[in-house]
């Protein structure tokens, strides 16, 4: 049995979505970002020409927030939190480890597109440090040694 294949968005698909209101860059930037994984140059220009806005206002706001991104990204984005009770309580032992284990630095995705490792400044879990996001979940209290079981989940 033959599944049906899901339909590609498409930049236009998202400008549709929000009317092309230019005050809504900030959400078309995001939906593009989750359809592609990261800001493609081809699809900035794209809203560029048919929202009618410069394209280095669109690289101004693109380049303004650590949420966007212009390098293309793994499957799976991994955020190790270096936040202060995180740094505190191990996390750059956890990214020495996840640096080690996907044979990458931070900033890097893995050759096979499957991770992004990034240090992100803090993700609003304290209480839980340290504490890494990977793909939107959290895993909190984590130990260098349960990073080899966590990575094979993903």
């Amino acid at each position: 049995m033959k599944t049906a294949k899901a339909k590609k968005i498409t930049v236009k698909d998202i400008i549709k979505k929000y009317g092309g209101d230019k005050t809504a860059m900030i959400a078309i930037l995001q939906d593009v970002q989750e359809e592609f994984r990261y800001l493609p140059k081809a699809a900035l220009s794209s809203i560029s020409k048919q929202m009618e806005v410069p394209l280095t206002r669109i690289y101004e706001i693109a380049t303004f927030y650590n949420a966007f991104s212009l390098k293309q990204r793994g499957k799976n984005l991994i955020e190790v939190c270096a936040g202060t009770a995180c740094h505190v309580q191990g996390a750059a032992r956890l990214m020495d480890r996840m640096e080690r284990d996907l044979a990458i630095k931070c900033g890097e995705t893995t050759k096979d597109k499957m991770f992004s490792l990034e240090e992100v400044r803090c993700l609003g879990c304290c209480s839980l440090a340290p504490v890494v996001r990977i793909s939107g979940n959290i895993h909190p209290n984590l130990t260098q040694d349960e990073v080899p079981k966590i990575l094979k989940n993903y």
